[in-house]
């Protein structure tokens, strides 16, 4: 028995121990050919006070007189710079992107924050508030808008309000009816595994139905989930979070304190409940639409038919044939392709259909 806790202990030390030293909590620099920072480049952790609540953020680029993109993650509540370890997008080499961490996330996470303020009209308004940040701080008129899932739920809306702060708005994996997704879901779930024989996660997805449903679990195994080809979220999304060396052993906790708040529930919630073809009907700036094929944790097909029904200026829609949730990550190519040729340039050329 003593040998058994002594053998615990060490592993403990030596999983403390590795912590620790993945989490010195420094960015990471550019550097020229001979070592020394890029001249011209950016690439720092800040946090700045946004509508009272001091929120935090990493501003990376290989060359900051680039146009400016600001980043809205989804979760609710989950960063997802920590992922560019591993899965690089290379937006920092034709923009300057602001990967901010909303309130009650990550940077931004702390428990004396006002309840009340945790909510998806503060989220927008605190979008706006980056914006204007970030459109004095390197001096320009307008900035790029780009969200991810939960993320594109608060952007579309942000850009709704103040079309005049922005060049054009960027949705991946965007939210329309979300409720309606979860229903599509599952019933593919449900054949998918029923196809398979898979009775033990057939029985999980009856002990969790709608609205509820277990997601993580069953949409990974069948590759409908972050990644077309991640299989477990553990290995996908946890252990990066702890192995990303730019933030501290606190802030990754932190990471995950503000996933799993009840905050983070209500905004889902929220996100539920919405009907954003309503909501959101017309935009007066260019919009386009970047989805995965396999996706299931968003509709792709909801996404495709809420942007056939947007009124906007200049629209595109482009499909991610290889990706699932995240073409971000996934097809990080051709998401730059886009963004450099039709994005912009003001065009949609390379869209699916004009």
């Amino acid at each position: 028995m003593l040998i058994m806790v002594l053998i615990l202990s060490a592993c403990m030390l030596i999983i403390l121990g590795l912590l620790f030293l993945w989490s010195p909590g420094k960015t990471r620099p550019f550097l020229d050919e001979s070592g020394r920072p890029l001249a011209g480049s950016i690439s720092e952790k800040i946090r700045v006070l946004i509508n009272g609540v001091e929120q935090g953020m990493f501003i990376r680029g290989r060359d900051s007189a680039k146009p400016v993109l600001l980043f809205l993650h989804g979760g609710p509540g989950l960063p997802e710079y920590f992922l560019t370890r591993d899965y690089p997008t290379g937006l920092e080499d034709g923009f300057t992107v602001c990967w901010w961490e909303q309130r009650g996330a990550g940077l931004s996470y702390s428990p004396d924050i006002p309840p009340g303020t945790l909510t998806v009209e503060q989220v927008i308004s605190d979008t706006l508030e980056v914006t204007n940040y970030l459109r004095m701080r390197f001096g320009r008129d307008k900035i790029y808008l780009m969200g991810h899932c939960g993320g594109a739920f608060i952007g579309i809306q942000a850009a709704v309000r103040a079309p005049e702060l922005f060049h054009a708005y960027i949705g991946i994996a965007q939210m329309s009816r979300q409720m309606e997704s979860e229903k599509r879901a599952y019933r593919y779930m449900v054949e998918q595994f029923t196809a398979a024989g898979d009775k033990r996660m057939l029985k999980k997805l009856e002990k969790f139905p709608l609205p509820k449903m277990l997601r993580d679990e069953a949409m990974h195994k069948l590759g409908i989930g972050t990644t077309h080809a991640m299989r477990s979220v553990v290995r996908g999304v946890f252990l990066p979070s702890l192995r990303n060396p730019e933030y501290t052993l606190r802030e990754k906790i932190a990471i995950w304190r503000g996933k799993w708040s009840r905050h983070s529930g209500r905004m889902w919630d929220h996100m539920m409940a919405a009907d954003l073809t309503t909501d959101v009907a017309k935009l007066d700036i260019p919009v386009y639409f970047f989805h995965g094929l396999h996706d299931y944790t968003v509709s792709y097909a909801l996404a495709k038919d809420y942007l056939e029904k947007l009124q906007a200026p200049l629209k595109g829609f482009y499909t991610f044939e290889r990706s699932a949730h995240s073409p971000i990550f996934e097809e990080p190519e051709k998401m730059r392709r886009i963004l450099q040729e039709d994005v912009l340039a003001g065009a949609n050329n390379l869209a699916d259909e004009k």
